[in-house]
């Protein structure tokens, strides 16, 4: 099967990421629970808006924000081993600045992937199951690819939506791949 995986909240840690470095640009200390929005980011810090936390995320000296962010609990050895039956695709969303850092990213911590998509539309790659944490992609997923299983990796800032199966740990989305027929014509569960 080709699995459309997300990176950042699904693999990479992206709030751990920005919250240590705020913390330690800014002698800060927010802790891992401030985000519970989707868009959240901006609450808990003195920036005024996306557009200066961006800016921020951007210069990091020896790369951006994305290029060093640790990896989810389970995720690498997860995904290598779903590797070895399956197609990983990553579908990722990234500011232009971001892409040359995201694929170095990929590559440091070898992600076992041979296609990498940076999109906004997601869906507008086929795969026969999509895992992600930003509520509009989960449900963007669920209504451009109805046929497929599109799965929510459940986090504070996303909801249950119909029709979408929720995914609480990488051994749970192991899980339910295991438990699908393989194949075209994957039907959601």
């Amino acid at each position: 099967m080709r699995l459309g995986i997300d990176l950042d909240g699904v693999v990479a840690d992206f709030n751990r990421g920005w919250i240590t470095r705020y913390n330690a640009d800014f002698d800060a200390d927010l802790s891992l629970d401030v985000v519970d929005r989707w868009d959240g980011l901006i609450t808990p810090t003195h920036f005024s808006d996306m557009r200066e936390f961006w800016e921020w995320a951007s210069n990091h000296g020896d790369g951006s924000l994305f290029r060093h962010l640790d990896t989810h609990e389970g995720a690498l050895p997860t995904l290598r081993t779903l590797a070895t039956g399956h197609d990983i695709v990553i579908l990722t969303t990234k500011p232009r600045w971001a892409v040359h850092d995201t694929f170095a990213w990929i590559a440091d911590n070898k992600i076992p992937t041979r296609e990498v998509h940076i999109l906004w539309k997601k869906w507008s790659v086929d795969c026969d199951v999509y895992l992600d944490d930003s509520p509009q992609m989960v449900q963007g997923l669920r209504r451009h690819r109805p046929d497929k299983v599109v799965c929510r990796f459940v986090r504070p800032w996303n909801d249950p939506v119909e029709g979408v199966v929720d995914v609480a740990s990488w051994e749970d989305f192991a899980t339910l791949i295991q438990s699908l027929p393989a194949g075209p014509g994957v039907t959601p569960p």
